[in-house]
């Protein structure tokens, strides 16, 4: 399973002209699940997420001491099986990742657990295999890349 993490100030998430969901200062997380991802994959990588130290302690003299739990953030997290593209030549092939037919039901637990690991209303996502529009302004920039095969 991959992430890519990105410190926002703010994010939402578009389809069809409707914006689906945003969130105000926190993480906007693109998630990939590759095909012989477990759920163990998906704790570590939700349990990775929530205790990132990605912002200043609450004086600012320390960085990199706080997660978006201790701060009190939120998350979007937008599902993007493209982060297992391989390239071969200039074409892209997915075969990595998990099939959509059994990723839809893998990325909903994923978010379930990540819900029951924080708190329900701080966690929003996007719509699972929609064409989104996804916006962002980044907080530094920073952006940190996971792999949960690479513990």
């Amino acid at each position: 399973m991959k992430a890519i993490i990105q410190r926002v100030k703010s994010s939402s998430v578009t389809v069809d002209g409707e914006v689906i969901s945003e969130i105000k200062q926190g993480l906007m997380c693109l998630i990939g699940i590759g095909r012989d991802d477990t759920k163990d994959d998906a704790e570590y990588i939700t349990r990775k997420i929530l205790n990132l130290r990605l912002w200043k302690n609450e004086d600012g003299t320390k960085n990199w001491d706080r997660s978006v739990q201790q701060m009190d953030y939120e998350i979007l997290f937008v599902s993007q099986f493209t982060l297992f593209a391989q390239l071969k030549g200039n074409k892209q092939s997915y075969h990595l990742a998990m099939a959509p037919e059994l990723s839809k039901q893998f990325y909903l637990d994923f978010l379930e657990n990540a819900k029951k690991s924080y708190k329900p209303e701080k966690i929003k996502d996007g719509r699972f295999g929609a064409m989104m529009d996804v916006q962002l302004i980044n907080d530094g920039p920073v952006t940190i890349q996971l792999d949960s095969k690479e513990k």
